[in-house]
């Protein structure tokens, strides 16, 4: 659903005048968490091919920070969607390809999301002392590593699919420096949240085969933890079935950082 505190009419507007064209209706896009997404549609008619169109980054259009973007076909995968090798190696490929990448200008470097506010032990657990173990990974110095393009936000959800295959990904806001592992650690915990270890697991594993380096428990164990809330803040999901998979991932990341 759109946010309430964006003034969509006024979005529009500032879209038509990008595009030199009209806006007669738009469509609210499933999938974005911390974003509103609209998918347009012209007076003419038309799809347009990818492209960025346009960007107002103050937000002085609409109120909040606005980028138009042309469309690409395929959608996020609905929950409980079938995954299958197939697409885990179209992820894995991918994700080497973004790791290829060698921008002109660097980015930032990646920021870690569990923070040591989050290093709680939650209610839920059914392992705290894999919590505990956790939290003293992180206390600990980080490894080295080769600075690599991150997506930074990689995962399932954040890819178009028409089928087997994916035609883009979406949600670049993250994008930094960091290791390379810390994406590949993002994709397995949300694969692990939503399908369970096996596949999580399954996608590690091929992503070591594809780049020929192995994981290191303490990038695993930095994404997992970053998806425990701060204190008094709203946690980002908190269904007893996510919450179980989370501690077991956790659990997984901890005891079998070697993924055996």
């Amino acid at each position: 659903m759109p946010d309430p505190d964006v003034d969509i009419a006024a979005a529009l507007d500032w879209a038509a005048s990008a595009l030199g064209a009209g806006v007669t209706s738009y469509d609210a896009l499933d999938g974005g968490v911390t974003s509103t997404m609209l998918a347009l549609q012209h007076d003419d008619g038309a799809e347009s091919v990818p492209y960025s169109i346009a960007l107002d980054a103050d937000g002085t259009a609409a109120g909040a920070a606005a980028h138009l973007m042309s469309r690409l076909p395929g959608a996020p995968l609905e929950e409980g969607e079938a995954l299958g090798e197939q697409r885990l190696q179209a992820m894995v490929d991918l994700l080497t390809t973004i790791h290829e990448q060698r921008p002109a200008e660097p980015f930032r470097t990646f920021q870690s999301w569990a923070w040591e506010a989050k290093w709680v032990v939650p209610a839920w657990t059914r392992h705290p002392e894999s919590w505990r173990r956790a939290f003293e990974v992180l206390a600990g110095p980080a490894p080295a590593y080769e600075p690599t393009f991150l997506h930074r936000d990689f995962s399932h959800r954040n890819l178009l699919w028409p089928g087997e295959a994916i035609t883009g990904v979406v949600d670049w806001v993250e994008t930094s420096t960091g290791p390379a592992w810390l994406d590949a650690a993002h994709a397995a915990s949300n694969l692990a949240l939503a399908y369970g270890t096996g596949p999580a697991l399954d996608l590690l594993r091929r992503y070591a085969a594809a780049t020929g380096t192995t994981a290191d428990a303490h990038w695993l164990v930095m994404d997992a933890v970053g998806y425990l809330p701060p204190p008094g803040k709203r946690p980002l999901f908190g269904r007893s079935d996510q919450l179980e998979r989370l501690d077991s991932w956790l659990e997984v990341v901890v005891r079998d950082p070697d993924l055996s």
